[in-house]
């Protein structure tokens, strides 16, 4: 009787869960057909099944949903969940809730990169009609990207040599955060009114910069490294025990977190480069997904993947449409989502964990 009840719960409980992540899906692709009809100029449905099915090769519809709302929309999604795994795993090797690529400096040190890139490379300018541009957006994003990678390499470099513990590198994060903060700040000090612009142009997430290649760069490195997170999601309930329980239980503690924490800061360092600075979703989505299901990381971690493209693609739709024709960027949309959770978070410490 006993095991039957056990049973059931066991079925219930997991029943539950599956029609999460199924519903998060079903929700994601409805929101993937409205994002793609709506925005500044709106479509119907027969011109979208007609563009997609290539019934039409030419024109206005066929121009806006294949080199403008498809290549935003799908990397809003990939971006999203690159964010929130990273964001999860980070969190998962930490065992800090606070841990994200936003916390830890990622997203400061791309800033600080881009910067430098504009005004001392000259890769930004501002048109006669007050447009802001950027003059070779690749540099702009290598040097944002190595920036990144920077900031990673002392903080792993603190658990490496130092044997830091995870408290301690988060400590390095904002304190590396706050550094690159200064450091850009002093450039613009400097920097003349169009290189401001432009500096001030890139921090701003926006997930229409990019193009279809470097939506496939990014999609090339977020499958595969989700796919070892998930593959890893053992390891991580593990830890989550404990160190001493994980290395009782055969599990390298400090490769482990070491690999995690490259993986999830390749992926925020690129995802970061290519699409500036968008904070909260790696520290709010695998906040909102423990809350629902657990802290299972077999789920915990494709959940966040899921959620994770479902709110930035949400939060892109609504910075589409919400002063239309005027589009915001998404940055600032996720800002006012993820800000009132986080200050949750710091008042309720370790509540969840």
């Amino acid at each position: 009787m006993f095991q039957n009840r056990i049973l059931d719960e066991y079925k219930e409980d997991i029943g539950r869960k599956s029609l999460f992540g199924l519903s998060a899906f079903i929700l994601l692709i409805l929101l993937i057909i409205f994002a793609t009809l709506n925005g500044p100029v709106k479509l119907t449905y027969t011109e979208m099944y007609s563009v997609l099915t290539g019934q039409i090769t030419k024109g206005t519809a066929y121009n806006i949903i294949w080199n403008i709302r498809l290549p935003q929309i799908l990397t809003a999604v990939v971006a999203g969940a690159g964010l929130a795994i990273a964001g999860s795993a980070m969190q998962s090797v930490l065992k800090n809730p606070l841990a994200s690529p936003f916390t830890l400096g990622i997203s400061h040190a791309a800033a600080f990169g881009a910067a430098f890139s504009i005004v001392f490379m000259g890769t930004g300018t501002t048109y006669s009609t007050g447009d802001v541009v950027l003059n070779n957006p690749y540099i702009t994003t290598i040097s944002a990207f190595a920036c990144s990678l920077f900031s990673t390499f002392i903080i792993l470099a603190l658990a490496k040599f130092k044997r830091a513990t995870p408290e301690t590198m988060i400590l390095a994060g904002i304190a590396l955060g706050s550094l690159f903060t200064a450091a850009t700040s002093a450039i613009q000090y400097f920097a003349e009114d169009v290189q401001i612009a432009a500096v001030i142009f890139w921090q701003f997430g926006d997930v229409s910069k990019t193009t279809w290649g470097e939506l496939g760069l990014i999609t090339l490195l977020v499958i595969p490294v989700s796919i070892w997170f998930t593959y890893n999601s053992w390891n991580y309930n593990a830890l989550n025990s404990g160190d001493d329980t994980a290395k009782s239980l055969g599990v390298d503690v400090d490769k482990l977190r070491i690999r995690a924490m490259i993986g999830a800061s390749l992926v925020s360092a690129l995802i970061v480069s290519l699409v500036g600075i968008i904070g909260f979703v790696g520290l709010v989505v695998p906040h909102i997904v423990r809350k629902i299901i657990g802290g299972n990381e077999m789920l915990l971690l494709p959940f966040s993947c899921l959620l994770g493209g479902l709110l930035l693609l949400a939060s892109d739709t609504v910075a589409r449409n919400i002063i239309a024709p005027e589009v915001l960027p998404v940055g600032i949309i996720t800002s006012f989502l993820g800000a009132p959770l986080f200050i949750y978070l710091i008042i309720k410490g370790r509540e969840y964990w």
